[in-house]
């Protein structure tokens, strides 16, 4: 009986066990607004658990099982609604729909590959 009990104690939190991660990656906004939806991008990705985004370092920590989630996914999903990331450029079209206060300033690339950046306005930081 008590290895019954040993055994159901020692292998309980195991089953709750999951492939926990974090991250830390670059996504570009401006504002309170930008933060709720890059948070709420991220979140909506299966397997992320949390989503926390930093105005003014522009970095966005996650924590994700990594055995349902791909960090690829979490930038695109992010870039779907407006926001560049390092890896993923936001479409332009959904970049400008985006509220005036929420357009930050985007790179571009020129011919050499170097990032320039270009004309964003916010109205409020």
């Amino acid at each position: 009986m008590k290895a019954i009990v040993f055994l159901t104690l020692f292998f309980i939190p195991l089953l709750g066990f999951s492939n926990h991660h974090k991250a830390e990656f670059k996504v570009y906004g401006a504002c309170g607004m930008c933060e709720t939806r890059i948070e709420n991008a991220a979140k909506s990705v299966a397997g992320v658990t949390a989503a926390d985004w930093n105005q003014q370092t522009k970095m966005l920590a996650i924590e994700y099982d990594a055995d349902r989630v791909n960090l690829d996914d979490v930038h695109k999903k992010i870039a779907e609604a407006g926001h560049d990331t390092e890896k993923v450029r936001a479409k332009d079209e959904v970049y400008q729909e985006l509220p005036a206060c929420c357009h930050y300033e985007r790179a571009d690339s020129d011919k050499t590959g170097q990032a320039v950046k270009s004309a964003g306005s916010c109205c409020s930081r």
